[in-house]
């Protein structure tokens, strides 16, 4: 009876058994099956990396030069100078001469009446010159040459804003292509990581939620990589717009990006940014037309000129006419003080926007020269710290883990500083050439 009895209890725990076995199976069907599918894209990602790569890297003078020769905005500066020069030219040439043909009639309305037999009929031919006062005419031509001189330094400051959107993408460009050989690098050291997390799990040392894990892990990279394809390609078609080259054009593949040094002092900088600045010196340039503008102004008040000849022809038998006139025009005082205050209120304008111009300039060479020397600190903290003791925290965990004496979560966290602070070098990196290159273009130096 009690045999009887103890039967039931035996077969439900052997099938209460049964069906946990069941389910391991089929969970372990599921994550070998997301292992398999995980695997595939970071395959294809890193194909794609590969193939990527194969583009012969460019250096960013190369692409600077490229881009001078070839930016139409560059090229529209450069025609709107070309075109300024000959302004002067033309302001400052005398006014169109006027000739004037006449014929007067007498008697009758018919033309040429009276012609033969009166001698107030005439056909006559003359001309007519305005003079204006000397020297308006030399002040109209310099306004027009420092409106010359403005456009001239404007290409030089396209060329700087150009080169320096350049160098920003460029830069940009190389930290993500090398952080996505840190993330793939680190992709392949994951999965070696997943090869001894199932290792120990099958012989009982760890359990699914490591695997499960380390799985989520190279989701995340996989999830960067396809971050980090996404940004690359808005870069390539920034670059090629900037080079002014087709976007179906070839990838660009950049070298490997390497701190430069900060060579000049703060105060050589800000020196230098008074004395080349392209956007401080096209001020300055205004400042001088709005001077000669004052001069014009005075100018005038003074009168202009005109002179006129005419020579009257009547029939043979009577005496022709010559005459001769001189006018001047006497300027309207009221309307010649209004353009003489405009143009001194003109010249304070431009004399105030100078001075703004330069504290803007100051203020941003001193802005990224502070951003510059902080990165490189940075930099160095990372390249002689952080960075070996990461990964010498990562091998500790790694070694500790395999004998067992250190847990999964451990070992992943330790994984994740390594991973985390490359990727921040790689950045601090980028950011140091930007400041650098900013300050190129606001200077006008080059730091090798």
């Amino acid at each position: 009876m009690e045999a009887l009895c103890a039967f039931p209890r035996q077969w439900a725990r052997a099938r209460t058994r049964g069906v946990t076995f069941i389910r391991l199976g089929i969970v372990l069907l599921l994550v070998c099956s997301g292992m398999a599918q995980q695997g595939q894209p970071s395959g294809i990602a890193r194909a794609d990396a590969r193939s990527h790569s194969s583009t012969p890297p460019v250096s960013l003078k190369d692409l600077v030069r490229e881009a001078e020769r070839n930016s139409p905005e560059i090229a529209v500066a450069e025609q709107g100078y070309a075109a300024a020069t000959y302004v002067a030219r033309q302001v400052s040439a005398l006014p169109d001469t006027q000739a004037t043909l006449q014929q007067l009639s007498v008697g009758s309305p018919r033309p040429f009446s009276g012609y033969t037999n009166s001698d107030f009929a005439y056909v006559g031919v003359g001309a007519s010159q305005e003079i204006p006062y000397p020297g308006k005419r030399s002040l109209r031509g310099q306004v027009a040459r420092r409106e010359a001189d403005v456009r001239h330094v404007q290409i030089e400051s396209v060329r700087r804003v150009i080169t320096d959107k350049l160098k920003a993408a460029y830069f940009r460009l190389a930290y993500l292509q090398q952080t996505l050989s840190v993330l793939e690098r680190n992709d392949q050291l994951l999965k070696d990581i997943e090869q001894i997390v199932e290792s120990r799990y099958r012989v009982g040392q760890g359990n699914q939620q490591e695997v499960l894990k380390a799985q989520l892990q190279t989701t995340k990279i996989l999830q960067e990589i396809t971050m980090h394809h996404r940004e690359v390609g808005q870069l390539e078609a920034q670059l090629k717009r900037l080079l002014n080259r087709p976007q179906e054009s070839p990838d660009i593949q950049t070298e490997p990006l390497a701190a430069r040094t900060l060579t000049y002092s703060a105060s050589d900088l800000l020196s230098l940014t008074k004395q080349q600045n392209p956007d401080v010196k096209a001020q300055e340039a205004m400042l001088a037309k709005t001077d000669s503008q004052v001069e014009l102004a005075k100018k005038e008040f003074r009168p202009d000129f005109a002179v006129q000849y005419m020579y009257q022809n009547t029939d043979r038998k009577f005496r022709d006419y010559y005459m001769a006139g001189f006018s001047i025009t006497l300027p309207n005082r009221s309307r010649r003080k209004a353009e003489l205050a405009e143009a001194e209120a003109n010249r304070e304008q431009a004399n105030k926007q100078l001075e703004a111009e330069v504290q803007q300039r100051l203020a941003e060479v001193q802005d990224q020269y502070v951003v510059a020397q902080a990165s490189a600190e940075q930099l160095k903290i990372y390249k002689d710290g952080l960075l070996p003791q990461s990964n010498a925290t990562f091998q500790s965990a790694l070694a500790a883990y395999q004998a067992n004496r250190q847990d999964f979560e451990t070992l992943l966290s330790s994984f994740r500083d390594v991973l985390n602070l490359e990727v921040e070098y790689q950045r601090e990196l980028a950011e140091h050439e930007v400041a650098l290159a900013r300050l190129e273009m606001l200077t006008g130096v080059s730091f090798q």
